[in-house]
């Protein structure tokens, strides 16, 4: 069993950034993959970013490649997502996953644990 907890999200005017980030608790972190998923009013939820057990290998969206960074401390049992030059389309309710594997996994159906979600809004 793993608890996930996301924090961090908020309003944001477009153009600035927002940090979030997702404690985990009742698992070795360490043997954890985590990704950030969300999910937009009237849309599907869909891949965000994701990063390996040891954060050696990481994916993001395309949509969100070069503002986003996916990062994790073990030591912290912690993975963050650094959102910059945010556009309202980032609007979104953002959620932290995890699965028991020590590769790259970047399908929703491979997660097994999901955190209640943090809702970010970016203001035009």
């Amino acid at each position: 069993q793993v608890q996930l907890v996301e924090y961090g999200g908020g309003l944001v005017q477009a153009g600035g950034s927002l940090r979030l980030s997702c404690a985990a608790s009742g698992r070795t972190f360490s043997t954890l993959a985590m990704g950030w998923f969300r999910q937009a009013p009237g849309k599907e939820r869909e891949i965000v970013a994701t990063i390996t057990w040891n954060g050696g290998v990481t994916s993001y969206a395309d949509s969100v490649k070069g503002r986003f960074i996916i990062s994790r401390d073990n030591a912290k049992n912690t993975v963050s997502l650094q959102m910059n030059s945010l556009k309202p389309e980032d609007t979104a309710v953002y959620y932290c996953a995890a699965t028991a594997s020590y590769g790259l996994r970047v399908r929703i159906g491979e997660y097994d644990y999901w955190g209640q979600g943090t809702q970010v809004t970016v203001s035009s």
